[in-house]
């Protein structure tokens, strides 16, 4: 069996985890700002079945429905997903670490296990990379503007 693959993109962002929450756990919302997930239904619950749409560049978009088995307010979500007949699973998190009152370490991965890793191709893993870091990078675009909006002027 071939061993796990991890991949992950974390980035500073320079604004509170509950700004940054605000509208990661939106997954409805998602379209109108996350380049990696274009199309996105489904609520944040415990066992909700997601429908997004994936959107890695160089490769034709897909729609795959994870089941979300764990999130916790201004810190983490998490879903699993299971293909090919089971023989790939995935798990995948979007995590907040909270450094200060107006820092914070956005994450975002994935875990696959399986047989068909073995047949993960450098450009697959590749364009994976790419589209966690623009998802990470819209994140901390996003999060600094909202945040430098809600900020009392200086005076």
């Amino acid at each position: 069996m071939a061993l796990p693959l991890k991949i992950e993109h974390r980035v500073g962002i320079q604004a509170p985890a509950e700004v940054i929450w605000a509208f990661v756990s939106d997954i409805e919302g998602w379209s109108r700002w996350n380049p990696l997930y274009p199309k996105a239904s489904g609520k944040l619950a415990f066992g909700e079945k997601l429908e997004l749409e994936v959107a890695l560049p160089g490769q034709k978009p897909q729609i795959i429905r994870p089941t979300i088995t764990d999130w916790t307010p201004n810190e983490q979500i998490i879903w699993e997903l299971s293909m090919f007949a089971g023989l790939l699973s995935t798990k995948r998190y979007i995590e907040i670490e909270s450094l200060g009152p107006a820092s914070c370490i956005f994450s975002n991965g994935e875990l696959f296990e399986g047989f068909m890793l073995r047949f993960f191709t450098r450009k697959q893993r590749d364009a994976i990379k790419k589209g966690f870091a623009a998802f990470a990078e819209t994140v901390r675009t996003k999060a600094e503007a909202d945040w430098q909006a809600q900020a009392p002027a200086a005076t």
